[in-house]
């Protein structure tokens, strides 16, 4: 297991564990599973309990190729569908807390999905796993090819790290800043401020958000002029956020 660090556009550092190759492999071959469990499933329900087996031993060639590949598509599509539908999981992947994500902190979108899922051609399927395997082994954030030219990695989410875990906040393009003085506080001040923020509002504690407002004026000399200490925190994240994209 490797470390995988991003820094965002908003330079915050981000480190993630990336996905050991025995947790990848073990992923896989949980898929595996999934996809053999379906086609013994469809093999007996479908075409020998039905009797569809029948039907299509009347067809020629090419109409028993297509009736077949209409039933066995799902094992075909399986990672591209549930790596898209599932934010870069598979089955396989969810039970050993494991994703795709782009190797510049963001989610992967369908075309990185797409390009992974075209290179398994070469990856695993021709090369029955072989060039995956070693891409994976001799590369740092262990990337199999498909991961390379997708600009993405697989990260382990059981180090309790996820994107969301920044002081990266979003804002509209009409944003209009309140407190200019937040630009004293530094990324782990801010860092520091939300999760904290954060914390006391899931658990309704107004008199820590209190005392971290107070806190957050003496040392940034702000005075606030928010409604209570709850938009007053909420204001300084947005407000710091704005003004380190706009530098």
């Amino acid at each position: 297991m490797s470390e995988l660090s991003i820094t965002t556009t908003q330079n915050v550092n981000i480190n993630f564990n990336t996905a050991s190759v025995g947790e990848r492999i073990l992923a896989h071959l949980l898929d595996y599973v999934v996809k053999i469990a379906y086609f013994i499933a469809i093999a007996y329900l479908v075409f020998n309990l039905m009797g569809v087996e029948k039907f299509v031993n009347k067809l020629d060639m090419w109409e028993q190729m297509t009736i077949y590949l209409l039933f066995y598509l799902p094992i075909i599509l399986y990672t591209l569908v549930q790596e898209s539908l599932f934010e870069g999981q598979t089955i396989g992947k969810r039970i050993m807390k494991i994703k795709v994500i782009k190797i510049d902190g963001y989610q992967a979108g369908f075309g990185d999905y797409l390009m992974r899922w075209l290179l398994r051609l070469v990856d695993i399927v021709l090369s029955f796993n072989a060039i995956g395997l070693v891409t994976m082994l001799v590369n740092s954030k262990t990337q199999r090819l498909g991961d390379m030219v997708a600009g993405t990695a697989v990260i382990t989410l059981k180090n309790d790290i996820t994107i969301n875990h920044t002081i990266l906040k979003e804002i509209s393009n009409d944003y209009i800043p309140i407190y200019p003085l937040v630009i004293k506080l530094t990324d782990n001040d801010i860092r520091i401020i939300k999760e904290t923020y954060e914390a006391s509002v899931k658990t309704a504690d107004f008199e820590m958000i209190n005392k971290l407002k107070v806190k957050v004026e003496t040392v940034t000399g702000i005075k606030s002029t928010s409604a209570n200490a709850t938009a007053f925190i909420d204001t300084i994240l947005h407000d710091y956020n704005y003004y380190t994209q706009k530098m």
